[in-house]
């Protein structure tokens, strides 16, 4: 059933709503991207805008309506699946020594943005009014219902400031004090490579919080499996002669080492078998949405003249903007890294669309039952870079340059991947407070259009500031994309160690584990899953309280704080930095004392984090 008409007069597509949603996009898409590159890991950031953006207009003269604080967050929330789809791959032109510019890393992200939410319009009427009872959009649900809160109240409001403040302080005390380690570790002799290791980050206890003490557990538990198992058993067989006898010294094998000959593979083989399953899953799914396009299409030409609150944009602007990037891709050789052969553009182009309208709506119709924070955006494009990495293998095609290109293709698709489940959440909220769709689809589109120099120049930035891999920021996902496309092209699979990590995957997935967390558990470092469970705690105890008691939209808000507190100070951290050519300085060691202290500095997010859900008694 089609939303209801709203009066005329309301106010919607304004100004102070576009500006607004813009300066909220930048400021969070920026957290987000530094969140990912550190993590691995993104949250949605819909809630957390709609409700500032509501807050601003109550302190503006003449307010703002529900529907202009909707497309504020419409357009702030699309900066954070730009930010996704590019730190999962950029990141690794760094680590090859291809340092990209903010030019082309922001016309790479403008294309995936582009592609996205076109590609995603005319499937809006059968997934977000047709299938309602299926899908239900939990994120975007949830945004309608904060709308339809602020503007009763703003009480709960000031948590998402006090989140910010509390995560921007701790970063800059950490980052600028250098007296209490980033993370504390306890590593027993008696394992070699193992023991456990928890980051002290509120943004990760922040995500923790938000996906809650299932999948954040689910995320641990393969994290500890590789800590405590894994590791300490690939270092004994090392040190034993089993695996490299002509080491020269088999007892110097380190946990770095462990990693990069043989861990990394056994993690990208189990987070490629999780994603293959998830593909071969929604592969009903996937072949009705592609029909779907096609017929949305034509229903689009039929539906010109109905109500404007059921009115996408016109199919000439899908069409015409489609040609567009595909002709962009092509024709402008600095786009793609490397240097391309027009034959090669024309080939990487076209596996670009092929790829991007295969997982667009496969992205939509995933959010629509898990939501935007545990989309396997980053599943979708290893497949993507594996299958344009075979067929420029088959044509020939190798080395660096190659290389490259095959990650830009990938990083178009995750952009665009990404993108479709955001508006696809978006237009959820919009359709639940009768919302104008084609209205939302236009500031999608200039989001698209801005946004993405924004996060360009935060992913460059950081790259020259911090660097990424080892040394440097994490970016865990790149990693592993560079690792993939090396391989592919380099014809030197270690076919067994993938397959062992696609053992592990089927083993979870056989004793009822979602497959996609617990890979990236395997593969993400156990400090990283760790504040993340302890976050998952926190949401358990809160979860296990009568609801008369407990506010979780507030926990929700001043848990998004955290994140945009901790990824602002990062980013300003670095791009003061990067400013002012100060360099980088080491990390501190952890004594016990100062260990005790980081743990103390932990548990102070955690109060404040469980105290911002208990409801006031007065």
């Amino acid at each position: 059933m089609d939303a209801p008409q709203r009066p005329a007069s309301v106010a919607e597509f304004t100004l102070k709503a576009v500006v607004a949603g813009l300066a909220f996009g930048v400021l969070f898409g920026a957290a987000n991207a530094y969140l990912g590159l550190k993590s691995g890991l993104t949250v949605s950031t819909s809630i957390p805008i709609a409700v500032l953006a509501a807050v601003t207009f109550k302190l503006l003269p003449r307010g703002g309506t529900i529907l202009e604080t909707n497309i504020s967050q419409t357009i702030g929330s699309a900066s954070s699946s730009l930010a996704s789809g590019t730190i999962f791959t950029i990141p690794a032109l760094f680590m090859w020594g291809m340092t990209p510019s903010i030019t082309q890393v922001g016309l790479l992200a403008l294309a995936g943005g582009v592609l996205g939410i076109l590609a995603m319009v005319p499937l809006r009427r059968l997934l977000i009014v047709q299938a309602d009872a299926e899908l239900p959009y939990p994120e975007g649900r949830a945004c309608a219902e904060v709308l339809h809160a602020t503007q009763k109240s703003a009480r709960s409001a000031r948590w998402v400031f006090i989140g910010i403040a509390i995560g921007f302080a701790i970063k800059l005390f950490l980052v600028t004090a250098r007296i209490l380690p980033d993370e504390v570790a306890y590593k027993p002799s008696f394992l070699a490579n193992g023991g456990l290791t928890l980051a002290i980050a509120p943004a990760l206890v922040a995500v923790g919080f938000i996906v809650g003490f299932r999948a954040s557990a689910v995320m641990v538990a393969g994290s500890l499996i590789a800590s405590l198992v894994l590791y300490p058993l690939v270092t004994k067989a090392h040190m034993a002669g089993l695996i490299d006898a002509a080491a020269t010294d088999v007892a110097a094998l380190t946990a770095k080492t462990a990693k990069s000959r043989f861990m990394l593979y056994i993690g990208a083989g189990a987070v490629a078998t999780a994603g293959l399953i998830t593909v071969v899953r929604t592969a009903p799914t996937m072949l009705a949405s592609l029909k779907a396009v096609l017929g949305g299409v034509r229903q689009t030409d039929a539906a010109a003249g109905e109500a404007r609150l059921d009115r996408d944009v016109p199919p000439f602007v899908i069409l015409a903007g489609v040609v567009m990037v595909v002709a962009a891709l092509i024709l402008v050789p600095t786009i793609f890294a490397g240097e391309l052969s027009l034959g090669a553009r024309v080939v990487a182009a076209l596996g670009v669309a092929l790829f991007a309208f295969l997982f667009v709506p496969v992205s939509s119709r995933l959010v629509g039952v898990i939501g935007v924070s545990s989309n396997p955006t980053s599943a979708m494009a290893l497949i993507t870079l594996a299958g344009t990495a075979g067929i420029f293998l088959s044509l020939g095609w190798k080395g660096l340059a190659a290389q490259a290109a095959v990650l830009t293709v990938g990083t178009v698709v995750c952009v665009a991947a990404s993108k479709a489940g955001d508006i696809s959440q978006d237009l959820k909220t919009g359709w639940l407070v009768k919302g104008t769709p084609y209205l939302q689809q236009y500031g999608q589109l200039i989001a698209a259009c801005t946004a993405c120099w924004a996060i360009a120049a935060v992913v460059v930035t950081l790259g020259h500031t911090h660097g990424f891999g080892d040394g440097g920021l994490d970016a865990p996902q790149a990693r592993l994309m560079k690792t993939m496309i090396e391989a592919v092209l380099g014809a030197q699979l270690p076919w067994d160690l993938l397959v062992m990590g696609g053992g592990l995957s089927l083993v979870g997935m056989l004793v009822g584990l979602p497959a996609l967390p617990f890979a990236l558990g395997i593969y993400l470092p156990l400090s990283t899953m760790a504040a993340v469970f302890v976050g998952g705690v926190v949401r358990r105890f809160v979860d296990q309280r009568k609801a008369e008691r407990t506010n979780l939209e507030s926990g929700i808000l001043c848990a998004s704080g955290f994140v945009a507190g901790e990824g602002l100070a990062g980013v300003g951290i670095a791009g003061w930095a990067y400013a002012m050519d100060l360099g980088r300085r080491g990390g501190v060691e952890g004594t016990v004392l100062t260990s005790w202290a980081a743990l103390a500095l932990l548990a102070v997010v955690c109060v404040v984090l469980y105290r911002s859900t208990l409801r006031s008694r007065a």
